[in-house]
């Protein structure tokens, strides 16, 4: 029993060791800069409330053609620990300004970047490109000396260089190799050390002496927020400017008229938001896995419907070339034909006229004929030999090509067509209609006419939708009674109730899906016929006039203010 019960304690502490590990890699993409992609080192944070390290942020300055605007050159290591061989790699890869040109650079107050003449008086405002949210951001004058550290993000890192690291130890910074594990470190030297280097760089009796150490660490930060203007801990926090301030920065011009809070109030505030808001989102991972289910269903969907559609497209555009393909040997036979009757023509014409050439058959058959001296015999021969010469004589005095050479009746004029063919895009949803207020009226029937603004794609049907609103409200959406697939641009609503009012809408629907709705229109029925008794008889009471539309109160536009009631007072019959 005991045995069990030691297996099922260590398979929960195997499974909570694997939920820690997989969220802890999980969070690993939350501390990589956009820059570099390693691990944030001394982070700083932009306007836009993106982090980056504050060496690539230099470098990113370097780039666009800033000097001296890359940070305060103090903030680097210059303890030990800052030597070549303990500096993070990256650092090593970057080639940084000298440092007493960067000391003459900042003494002189301003550095020289594009645009900025020498000696002006308002220095243009440093734009550091977020490679984060890949937008422009304002830093100032000051460019990256203005910017506060994220020293909550590296004591995330350090946490979780800690929570990785198995069996990693580390080493003093100061040993000879192989170097010893360190078992303190100071701020002050920004270094961490053994015992005996801890000594021996903080001999008794000297102002390092007074050094408070403290544990190892990777990284060494300030004890508190400092002001970047100031140097001083901030304390307060501008709602307006939505930054940390100090005691200094409270009195200065700029913050005056600022909703400023203590620091501890904004921390207390923001704390709750984030608890509450990380509760909510732990409280709902159910929903969250549903909703991601659903996106990938959506996903699924969206790759069939997207080929699905690729498809439909080839196949409508397949048909076109199918269809100008057909129209083409249509136009190309017809052209052959008139082509081959224009040759015939003309082949006609050449032999006619060959025939009237010196050594020609006819000719030399004529001369025969003329020979003959039988004259009942000679007119037998010559009636239709002088028709066949006449008529050659008559086309070789009035020449003329039998045919024309030119097929101007055969060109295309396809303007229209490639007009259309240019503007052949995906068919949009229709717009929304309008109502026809001059022929839209209710009687015992309602009689709804709409029509489509101009330019609007074509719809295949509406939809009218319509309900009562002179009856209590009931709690939820109004419920609409609906019409469905409605032919044509009118609709008739049979047997509405009497003496109510009733509003109307319709939209229309193609290819796309559905349209917009038109804006509402307000309709009073008629109030129902009174019967009376008088002496036996029954006396009734007609309201025999229908009544136009009138639009919705809070219809803006020309059409829905011109519209009107028109009652007649009821006559009795």
């Amino acid at each position: 029993m005991a045995e069990g019960e030691d297996m099922q304690t260590f398979t929960s502490i195997m499974d909570a060791l694997v939920r820690i590990s997989t969220s802890m890699k999980n969070m690993e993409k939350e501390l990589l800069c956009p820059v570099c992609q390693e691990m944030y080192t001394q982070p700083l944070v932009l306007p836009c409330a993106h982090n980056v390290c504050q060496t690539c942020a230099r470098e990113v300055l370097g780039q666009q053609g800033y000097i001296g605007h890359g940070g305060d050159p103090s903030s680097e290591p210059t303890s030990p620990a800052s030597t070549p061989s303990t500096r993070s790699p990256r650092l090593s890869r970057r080639t940084l300004p000298k440092p007493d040109r960067l000391d003459r650079l900042l003494k002189s107050g301003f550095g020289t970047y594009p645009g900025r003449k020498r000696g002006a008086l308002h220095p243009q405002t440093i734009i550091f490109p977020c490679p984060a949210c890949q937008g422009d951001v304002e830093l100032g004058e000051r460019g990256l000396s203005g910017l506060f550290r994220n020293l909550t993000l590296e004591r995330v890192v350090e946490r979780y260089r800690q929570s990785v690291s198995v069996g990693g130890s580390i080493r003093c910074q100061l040993c000879k190799p192989p170097p010893l594990e360190a078992t303190k470190g100071c701020t002050e030297c920004r270094a961490t050390f053994c015992n005996e280097c801890f000594k021996l760089f903080h001999p008794w009796g000297t102002q390092k002496a007074q050094h408070e150490p403290t544990l190892p660490t990777l990284s060494f930060r300030p004890k508190g927020l400092m002001c970047p203007d100031h140097k001083e801990e901030v304390t307060h926090y501008c709602k307006t400017c939505q930054r940390l301030v100090c005691q200094l920065c409270r009195v200065r011009r700029t913050h005056s008229g600022h909703k400023i809070t203590p620091v501890l109030s904004a921390y207390q505030a923001l704390k709750d938001k984030l608890t509450k808001s990380l509760a909510y989102i732990l409280g709902n991972q159910d929903t969250v896995q549903t909703q991601i289910c659903e996106l990938e269903e959506t996903i699924r969907h969206t790759e069939v419907s997207g080929q699905q559609a690729k498809e439909e497209v080839s196949q409508l555009v397949r048909g076109l070339g199918a269809v100008l393909e057909e129209k083409r040997a249509s136009l190309l036979q017809a052209i052959e034909e008139c082509q081959q009757e224009r040759l015939s023509r003309l082949g006609a014409q050449i032999h006619e006229h060959q025939s009237l050439l010196d050594g020609s058959g006819l000719v030399g058959y004529a001369q025969e004929v003329l020979k003959e001296t039988d004259q009942p015999c000679f007119v037998q021969a010559a009636k239709q030999l002088h028709n066949r010469i006449a008529r050659a004589t008559e086309a070789l005095q009035t020449f003329r090509p039998a045919a024309s050479s030119s097929f101007r009746h055969c060109q295309l004029d396809v303007g229209r067509e490639m007009k259309l063919l240019t503007e052949l895009n995906f068919l949009r949803v229709p717009e929304a209609p309008v109502i026809d207020t001059q022929r839209t009226f209710a009687y015992d029937q309602i009689f709804l006419c709409w029509r489509l603004p101009p330019h609007s794609p074509p719809a295949w049907h509406y939809t009218v939708e319509f309900r009562r609103t002179d009856v209590p409200a009931q709690p939820g959406p109004a419920r609409w009674q609906r019409r469905e697939e409605v032919r044509g641009t009118s609709a008739l609503l049979e047997n509405p109730d009497t003496g109510s009012v009733y509003v109307l809408r319709v939209r229309g629907c193609n290819k796309a899906g559905y349209g917009e709705y038109s804006e509402d229109v307000h309709l009073h029925t008629p109030p129902a016929p009174d019967t009376t008794q008088t002496a036996g008889t029954t006396a009734v009471l007609k309201t025999p006039q229908w009544r136009r539309c009138r639009p919705s109160p809070s219809s803006p536009s020309a059409w829905a203010r011109s519209c009107w009631a028109l009652e007649q007072v009821p006559t009795q019959g």
